[in-house]
């Protein structure tokens, strides 16, 4: 199965999406606070997709998707935001960004969204 970074700088967030994907059979290989630690970690770790939170503090979930982009233009990364985001969700999309999930997290769109970016490759 594949392996998968969780980006958020919610302890609480991490653990819930990090519970959502080990039920869906997938490995949790690493997990990052914001955006550079999640380009620190891509590159260590080299997993098969990024879960990223849109808005955390010092580097923003979209400033380390394009950081993760530059280093891997192939890299797939879904990207997560609360409701009322469409204008970030738009960004992340034009710079590369897989997919979205919107919070509150629905466990089984999580799990699609996924499944679907993996296949895409």
């Amino acid at each position: 199965m594949a392996n998968i970074l969780v980006v958020d700088d919610s302890l609480f967030m991490r653990k819930m999406i990090i519970q959502i994907v080990n039920e869906a059979g997938y490995t949790v290989v690493g997990e990052a606070t914001d955006g550079n630690e999640a380009l620190q970690q891509y590159v260590k770790l080299e997993p098969d997709l990024v879960l990223m939170d849109i808005t955390m503090p010092y580097v923003t979930g979209l400033e380390g998707l394009e950081l993760i982009k530059k280093v891997d233009p192939n890299a797939r990364v879904i990207m997560c935001s609360a409701m009322g985001q469409q204008s970030k969700i738009l960004k992340a999309m034009s710079l590369g960004a897989s997919d979205f999930i919107v919070k509150p997290f629905n466990k089984y769109k999580v799990i699609d969204t996924i499944s679907n970016a993996l296949k895409n490759k």
